[in-house]
């Protein structure tokens, strides 16, 4: 017999050893088996916060049940290990595939030492990079896990992360996240069950192209990013899990015919407060009892929506370029998430109107953006910087405050408004009073604002069918956040999973 338990609190003083306890005085019997399926915190009132617990109570053990597998599956390459990639790459193991998986990025390890280099001043590497590697883009971003989407794949995603080494409690807290530091072993863990399961990694390869037959897939081309020969690779169906920054591959494709359609997205800048002011204003004086504080903000002061985005407690702006002379940041925290700042995207959303209608109108006005900010960095991949009170009275600021930029690189002064176009620079310079008004202090005129965050998401979306293919090419099965079809590392690994399910039901019924 199992049995829910809801709205179970505790003072953010007592441990959770205490839940048994609860548990059984509610129910008035001993358990085998107490689950934790959702923790949240409840802050509405400073002088009296506390954790709010659901609980699963059963007196049987868990029985995980087998997944149906293929005995004689049919070759299947995945392009692209960022999380659609890789979480599409296990279901199909799973199900009995051996899927080769086509990076054209370093492996973890060896990524990472090109991070750092990178970070250190040292050149861009333009395959392995923030943007391209084992992992996709969200490795180096703290591995939030929250999502706006329901679908029904969500709780199988985290199953899988804490299967592979993620922190249990991802499990159940309202807003989960593994930590960069974390994520660096998860994939390791993910590519040594793939490799020992009879699946491949092909690093250092870009999809440079493909042949077909009859408008079905049938092979591969692909460019070694070191030695630069070419191969070819045959095979029955390939997973296109792109990330959005794969702007060389997204031309490929056009011109190969495969049907594409622009997207709006959201372009701004990162915005750096003191984690300590920032659980101050979240919790009061408790804030020292309490993981770092994060915040979720959304504002309609313009025309234009701003929101906030991939809030990293404790963390780092970092530098995420994947293209010479362009500056591109994005955040990053690790587990602990204990670094003096805290910050966040600052996005506003545009509209196809701001840049054209043509199906790359979209990409080279972010790349104009990214270009302006490399110019007014000092072309050194520095990053442009403001002071909050210096971008709203439009100065070019002169000194930093009490917060310091975090930003690897380095920083330059410059005029934020002459890099990002004036209905955002406007929508920005309304959204960050009226954010301050339900967030104490976020307009705090010392905090930094870091110029630019324009990988939001992919500008193209490559359109598919209800079967998960390509409405140009058979056997070409479009996935995940650089397709167009998710946002963020939740919902590009459940669109993974849902990828690998209708391969795997099509030769299931062949």
């Amino acid at each position: 017999m199992t049995v829910r338990l809801d709205n179970i609190k505790l003072n953010i003083t007592e441990s959770e050893d205490k839940l048994l306890s609860i548990a059984r005085k509610r129910l008035k019997k001993s358990l085998k088996n107490l689950k934790i399926i959702k923790k949240s915190l409840d802050a509405r009132d400073k002088d009296n916060i506390y954790w709010v617990y659901s609980l699963l109570c059963s007196d049987e053990e868990d029985v995980e049940q087998p997944v149906e597998r293929l005995t004689n599956p049919p070759e299947v390459a995945v392009i692209g290990s960022g999380p659609a990639g890789l979480f599409c790459a296990v279901r199909l193991v799973e199900h009995g595939f051996k899927p080769i998986i086509i990076e054209r990025g370093e492996r973890v390890e060896a990524r990472k030492k090109c991070i750092d280099n990178f970070f250190n001043g040292g050149n861009l590497n333009l395959n392995s990079n923030v943007q391209f590697g084992e992992g996709g883009a969200g490795t180096f971003s703290d591995g939030k896990l929250n999502t706006q989407t329901h679908g029904g794949f969500n709780s199988d995603v985290l199953k899988t992360f804490v299967k592979f080494g993620a922190p249990e409690e991802i499990l159940y807290l309202s807003k989960p996240h593994v930590g960069s530091d974390k994520l660096f072993f998860v994939l390791q863990n993910i590519r040594k069950y793939i490799e020992d399961n009879g699946g491949r990694y092909l690093f250092n390869e870009i999809f440079s192209g493909f042949e077909q037959n009859q408008g079905k897939l049938c092979k591969l081309k692909l460019k070694n990013t070191l030695t630069k020969e070419e191969s070819e690779l045959i095979v029955d169906c390939a997973v296109l899990a792109l990330g959005h920054s794969a702007r060389d591959t997204f031309k490929m494709l056009n011109a190969n015919g495969i049907y594409m359609q622009p997207r709006d997205f959201a372009i701004g800048l990162r915005v750096e407060h003191l984690a300590e002011s920032i659980g101050m204003s979240q919790y009061g004086k408790s804030y020292k009892l309490l993981p770092a504080a994060d915040y979720k903000l959304i504002s309609h002061a313009h025309e234009r929506t701003v929101f906030t985005f991939c809030m990293c407690p404790g963390g780092v702006v970092i530098p995420a370029a994947s293209e010479e002379g362009g500056v591109v940041t994005n955040g990053m925290s690790l587990y602990a998430r204990d670094g003096k700042n805290s910050n966040s995207a600052l996005m506003v959303q545009m509209k196809s109107e701001d840049w054209g209608q043509n199906l790359f109108d979209g990409m080279n006005f972010q790349r104009s953006i990214e270009e302006r900010a490399f110019n007014f960095g000092g072309d050194k991949y520095c990053a442009p910087v403001q002071l909050v009170k210096d971008f709203l009275s439009n100065r070019v600021s002169c000194g930093f405050g009490e917060v310091l930029p975090t930003y690897a690189r380095g920083t330059a002064f410059a005029p934020l408004n002459e890099i990002l176009p004036p209905i955002a620079v406007n929508a920005l310079k309304a959204a960050i009073p009226d954010m301050d008004r339900r967030l104490k202090g976020f307009a705090f005129p010392d905090a930094v604002l870091t110029g630019v965050e324009t990988r939001f998401s992919s500008p193209v979306r490559i359109v598919r069918d209800e079967e998960g293919e390509s409405v140009s090419l058979k056997g070409l099965y479009p996935c995940g956040e650089g397709s167009g079809y998710s946002g963020g590392i939740t919902s590009s690994a459940a669109d993974g999973l849902k990828t690998a399910e209708k391969i795997f039901e099509k030769y299931k019924k062949s």
